[in-house]
Parts: structure tokens; sequence; C-alpha cells
């Protein structure tokens, strides 16, 4: 079982898969045994509800939807946050790794 598990949520859970199998690369170097996966912004509640993800990650492309999903993620104490644009567009998998560890409080 992962120490840690980190959600991201886009549009489809399509675009981020490539983001998450860099991230998933980083963590192995750094040694960290966490759970990444990407899910469709429609199954966010479904996702909580069954992964219970230490930290959730919204798409740019969903970026609109940040209100209403922090109602959920403040009732299950999840932090949340938006990827950054620039991190996203390079597939910085690292940098975006290290910013939900920053969120977890796992640095």
């Amino acid at each position: 079982m992962a120490d840690k598990t980190i959600m991201l949520a886009c549009s489809a859970g399509m675009s981020t898969s490539l983001l998450v199998s860099k991230m998933q690369n980083a963590a192995k170097e750094k040694g960290k045994d966490y759970k990444i996966f990407a899910t469709a912004a429609s199954g966010i509640q479904d996702e909580i509800d069954k992964e219970h993800p230490d930290v959730l990650m919204l798409g740019p492309q969903v970026q609109y939807m940040e209100d209403s999903v922090k109602k959920i993620t403040d009732a299950a104490g999840i932090p949340l946050t938006v990827i950054n644009m620039q991190d996203y567009g390079m597939m910085n998998g690292e940098h975006v790794l290290e910013t939900a560890q920053e969120l977890m409080g796992d640095k």
C-alpha cells in the first residue's frame, strides 16, 4: 500500500495520464511510494470516496470547477490546488510532484 495518494482531475482523465507517468518517475527517483492517478472531473466525488487521496490537483482546463470541488475537498479534509499551467503544458512531473508534496506536508 502506498504511503500517500495523489489524485489529478481533468476534463476526461486522459490528458493528465502522461503527467501521472512523469510524476510517478519523479517519485520513484526520490524514493517515495505514492499512488498517483488521474480521473475525469465528473468522477471526482466517486474517486474521493473510493481512494481517499491525500491531495487533489485539478488540471488547468477544469480550473473553473475549483470553487465547487473545494466544497467537496474541504468536507473530506483534502488539500486542493490547480496545477500550474506552465508545469502542465511542459508536463513537468517533478515540479507538479513537489507541489503535491508541499500540500501533503511530505517534502
